[in-house]
């Protein structure tokens, strides 16, 4: 992790009529970082990552990802992220391959760039007799393992991940997590949205949402000092009863 800041939010706000889903939040990411987005259902979070990945645009206040300015440039935002939306994001009616080299022909890369990294990931998850069945053979876990694995297959600078472990089992969130860190460690940075708060431990950093605004933010020790608290779930709990709102 650097000191570089990839991501940058500046008051970023979203009003949709006359509801205020997020309120003039401010923060950084730092390149390499993984930055945990907690907060509860209706606190803004998805709104606020949907802002940030070029996917709705802010009604006021500013900011930047991986250099590029949100309201003028979404479409270069796009083509340097990678994302995960916390429903299944890959093609059912396709097979593994089929998903590998479509995703990444969106991301312009050329054939002999998909037909090395194929083999390599496909050999990683240990999937190479697999390559040709269709994804939704799979179980729920390795569904999770492919997807996040194709959602950084270009390369991008930052991945989103929207409750990416949801449903699955301890076991998988785990080995989900190894690979979150082996991401991080190549230089991508991690931009993730849970609600199990054992993962915050995992976070560099946490901000935790609540009613549209950034309640808190620091590293998992120094938010659990802070407020006294033995766990994320507490602190989480402490900040969260001040909600009054539900809905994201």
């Amino acid at each position: 992790m650097t000191n570089n800041r990839i991501i940058t939010a500046n008051q970023l706000t979203k009003i949709f009529g006359g509801f205020k889903a997020v309120d003039s939040i401010s923060f950084d990411v730092h390149e390499g970082e993984i930055f945990g987005f907690l907060g509860a259902n209706g606190a803004g979070k998805t709104t606020a990552m949907r802002m940030l990945c070029g996917l709705s645009m802010p009604s006021s206040g500013s900011a930047t990802v991986a250099g590029f300015d949100v309201y003028k440039e979404p479409e270069k935002i796009k083509r340097s992220i990678g994302y995960m939306s916390q429903k299944f994001s890959l093609y059912e009616d396709l097979t593994i391959k089929e998903n590998i080299r479509f995703y990444a022909g969106i991301y312009g890369k050329s054939d002999a760039f998909i037909k090395d990294k194929t083999a390599k990931l496909l050999q990683q998850l240990h999937l190479g007799s697999e390559a040709n069945k269709l994804v939704r053979s799979l179980p729920l876990g390795w569904k999770q393992k492919l997807a996040f694995s194709v959602a950084i297959f270009h390369e991008p600078r930052i991945v989103f991940l929207d409750e990416p472990t949801g449903g699955v089992d301890p076991v998988t969130r785990r080995e989900f997590w190894n690979m979150i860190y082996e991401a991080a460690a190549s230089g991508i940075t991690v931009f993730v949205t849970t609600h199990y708060m054992d993962e915050a431990e995992y976070c560099n950093r946490v901000s935790i949402m609540v009613d549209g605004k950034i309640e808190a933010l620091d590293t998992p020790s120094a938010l659990k000092r802070s407020l006294h608290a033995a766990s994320m779930d507490e602190v989480f709990l402490k900040l969260a009863r001040k909600a009054v709102r539900s809905g994201d």
